[in-house]
């Protein structure tokens, strides 16, 4: 197991020199992956009736309890934000269960955590702008205009706290499964890792990718009007 992201392949389109990383190409699989389902799913939800049973039940399920999670944390009236943090969350989640195949997480990599981190970071300001106004401005001198470089400082570390948390967890459970996997011997590689394998990819992952979602709710949440 390679701790370093490897280089796969170096491509040169019109001159210009294109790495594909083992980051980028574990990324592209887990999303053809999701598409794939997603692509299957569509196809069964046109075939659902009023009893739901098996994958049915399942799908709702899931759809809807990121719906009642949403509502809970930001109000009916932001709802349709559950959409988005359905996506980000099973691509969070999948993301960080791909070690449990021998992959590499792409959550292990910065660059990775960076982008969902900014996402984050484009939406807060976004909603506060458009929904707040002159409320987001004046989030910015509250208490007192002396705080002013705090309180900006404080929202520009936002998407850096969420990428580095999410990346240090996930980088961390990588190392040391491939440490274990080096120096054991073969016959306890067989037992050990999938004690670790359920704790850093399953509870591990699944917990990271539930933190993330939830933080990224209580930010966007903290720039909305709290009655329009």
């Amino acid at each position: 197991m390679e701790f370093n992201n490897r280089v796969l392949w170096v491509l040169r389109p019109l001159g210009l020199e294109l790495w594909i990383t083992e980051t980028i190409f574990n990324t592209w699989c887990i999303m053809a992956i999701i598409i794939v389902f997603a692509l299957f799913a569509r196809h069964k939800i046109k075939k659902f009736t009023d009893k739901p049973t098996g994958f049915q039940n399942v799908l709702e399920l899931a759809i809807e309890t990121i719906e009642d999670y949403t509502i809970q944390n930001m109000g009916e009236k932001y709802g349709y934000f559950a959409k988005w943090f359905f996506a980000l969350f099973v691509l969070i989640f999948f993301f960080n269960w791909s070690g449990l195949i021998g992959m590499r997480p792409p959550t292990a990599d910065l660059a990775t955590t960076a982008a969902f981190g900014i996402s984050t970071f484009v939406l807060i300001h976004f909603m506060g702008v458009t929904k707040s106004k002159l409320g987001y401005l004046k989030s910015y001198i509250e208490p007192n205009p002396v705080f002013f470089p705090i309180n900006l400082l404080g929202n520009l570390a936002t998407p850096v706290s969420l990428s580095f948390r999410l990346f240090g967890n996930i980088l961390g459970g990588f190392i040391i499964l491939g440490l274990v996997y080096a120096l054991f011997p073969f016959i306890l590689r067989i037992a050990i890792p999938v004690v670790l394998h359920v704790y850093f990819d399953v509870f591990a992952g699944t917990l990271q990718a539930f933190i993330f979602v939830t933080l990224s709710m209580t930010f966007i949440k903290e720039k909305l009007p709290e009655e329009e």
